[in-house]
């Protein structure tokens, strides 16, 4: 449970830009307190938002418009009440129970108020124990029939916006 902080994949942000395009997520923010990783994530997004990129697929440029480069929570936070008017509720993503766990269901629910919601994804170890239990809500855990529980932060994305936001294909 130590704190580390991990490198940043070209993988996690091009496939969350595509995947938060594809659920109409207004902004995917990619949170980094190191200089190094945010100057390597800037270098990416700038070649794909103004560079070569963005005249070469201009399917990649609209997903990866969606994306702002910020250092730390607080920031981005601050960012969304800027752009709504409103604080987000916070809701962190864990692959553990804790004791203000929210279901899939209740989310979905809670999302259609119409305010802002930050959901967080967190690689490597997670997200720090302080910013879990500081934050409104901790989405229950993604589990599948075997006993094995950590999936890539992308195929996590994936699966949670798909039951949060996707179509309603159970009850036709």
């Amino acid at each position: 449970m130590d704190v580390i902080s991990t490198s940043v994949t070209n993988l996690d942000i091009h496939d969350i830009a595509r995947i938060s395009c594809t659920y109409d997520v207004r902004r995917y923010y990619v949170i980094h307190p190191l200089d190094t990783q945010r100057k390597l994530i800037q270098d990416i997004l700038n070649y794909w938002q103004k560079g070569y990129g963005a005249t070469y697929n201009s399917d990649r440029k609209a997903a990866l418009d969606k994306v702002a480069l910020i250092q730390g929570l607080e920031e981005t936070k601050e960012e969304i009440r800027k752009e709504t008017g409103f604080s987000p509720t916070v809701v962190t993503t864990d692959a553990r129970v804790y004791p203000n766990t929210v279901t899939f269901r209740d989310l979905r629910q809670k999302l259609r108020d119409g305010s802002p919601y930050l959901i967080l994804f967190g690689t490597g170890w997670g997200i720090e124990k302080q910013t879990m239990l500081e934050c409104d809500y901790i989405l229950e855990p993604v589990y599948g029939p075997g006993d094995y529980n950590h999936l890539s932060v992308r195929s996590a994305v994936a699966i949670i916006l798909d039951r949060l936001l996707g179509e309603v294909w159970w009850s036709r």
